[in-house]
């Protein structure tokens, strides 16, 4: 058994393929609609074929609600790991990226958390152990 895809919700899909893909970094792997149902996957460039994480819409209601409860409260919907949190922070926010904590150190890491524009925090991760 392995992880093969992760869900991440977002208020819309095109900004948020946008964000991920041409400010983080994160490769498109699959993009196709049924109806209204898109489903949107990106993964990192560093590991194409491992785990990918699921652009979804938060269209239904307990996604959304779960989606604004997290943000509101400050916590991360999901934690992308980094050889080095200070030289990310410094290239994404060079491309405008608004984070709502800066570079800190905490046991055993060093992190800092972003805003995606679309409705998400995200830690970024540097292991310090």
């Amino acid at each position: 058994m392995k992880i093969k895809w992760t869900t991440l919700y977002v208020d819309d899909q095109e900004k948020a393929l946008q964000f991920y893909t041409e400010v983080l970094g994160f490769q498109k792997k699959a993009d196709f609609s049924q109806g209204q149902y898109r489903w949107l996957t990106v993964a990192s460039p560093q590991d194409p074929d491992g785990v990918e994480l699921v652009l979804e819409a938060n269209g239904n209601p307990p996604a959304k609600a779960y989606q604004e409860a997290l943000f509101a409260q400050g916590m991360p919907a999901a934690q992308f790991l980094v050889d080095d949190v200070q030289a990310e922070y410094d290239r994404l926010q060079g491309k405008g990226v608004k984070f709502t904590l800066p570079v800190t150190k905490v046991t055993g890491s060093i992190i800092a958390t972003l805003d995606d524009t679309c409705g998400n925090l995200i830690h970024l991760t540097q292991l310090a152990w």
